[in-house]
């Protein structure tokens, strides 16, 4: 959740500093100076802990209709789908279904396809050059991730080992390997709620892409339920093939750098 965002729920909530310091643990000194706007960049931790006095989404729907992570809509007409509901949405429509809720998917920006893209083709070069049973694909693929009928999402970018959880329509099942790159309308759902889904599901890695941030944050959640936090000049390994690959970020910034002037 980005500080404008937090900003304007305090505002309909009508939260105070000391009730936001009281919830998150930050001190009260700290949450004036960025509701305030005299903390241009806070720490990811910091973020972190004041979005989580704001995740309780049910008191901020029935506020202000607010569906964290995409458009504002009212969630309560998009509640108790099933795949059927989903299959059965026009062509093209951007739309993921979790535990039986719609949410509306934003259009990526540029930076955010660039950015899955070339991590896509790092994948896919180093299973040609490796071999294995691995099959990457890219955005808008579907996964049906619980294998039943209540959820359907489409990570920016996937992984599966597993080539029995492939069918020509869609992925069934966890794959080993999701990044997903967050956008500023996304962040709680690819932070928390996706996150949430996709370990329970039993993906083995999970990465989230800060563009704006220049940063990585790498699951792997086999070892650990903490992220390992890489900036856009590191090369990130690929846990599920120990290493060995490695992602240059330095390199991939290289090519977005001009959108950031």
């Amino acid at each position: 959740m980005t500080v404008d965002e937090m900003i304007k729920l305090k505002k309909e909530l009508g939260f105070s500093y000391q009730y936001i310091s009281e919830k998150s643990g930050v001190p009260l000194g700290t949450v004036q100076k960025i509701f305030g706007g005299f903390t241009e960049s806070p720490r990811y931790s910091t973020l972190k802990a004041l979005s989580s006095v704001f995740e309780d989404l049910d008191m901020v729907m029935e506020t202000s209709h607010y569906n964290a992570g995409t458009s504002a809509i009212k969630i309560d007409s998009y509640e108790n789908k099933t795949l059927e509901d989903y299959l059965a949405l026009p062509e093209g429509t951007r739309i993921e279904l979790i535990d039986g809720v719609f949410y509306d998917m934003a259009a990526p920006t540029f930076v955010h396809q660039r950015i899955g893209g070339m991590i896509f083709f790092e994948f896919e070069r180093f299973i040609d050059e490796n071999g294995g049973p691995c099959i990457p694909s890219i955005a808008p693929t579907d996964v049906q991730l619980d294998c039943d009928d209540k959820t359907m999402v489409q990570p920016d970018v996937l992984v599966v080992c597993d080539r029995d959880k492939i069918i020509k329509a869609r992925v069934v099942g966890a794959p080993d390997l999701i990044v997903e790159v967050l956008s500023p309308s996304n962040w709680y759902m690819d932070v928390i709620r996706k996150k949430n889904k996709y370990q329970n599901a039993g993906v083995r890695e999970y990465w989230i892409v800060l563009p704006d941030d220049k940063k990585v944050l790498v699951y792997n959640f086999e070892e650990s339920s903490d992220p390992v936090e890489y900036t856009f000049e590191d090369k990130v390994p690929v846990a599920i093939w120990g290493g060995k690959c490695e992602v240059d970020f330095k390199t991939i910034y290289s090519k977005i750098e001009f959108l950031y002037d």
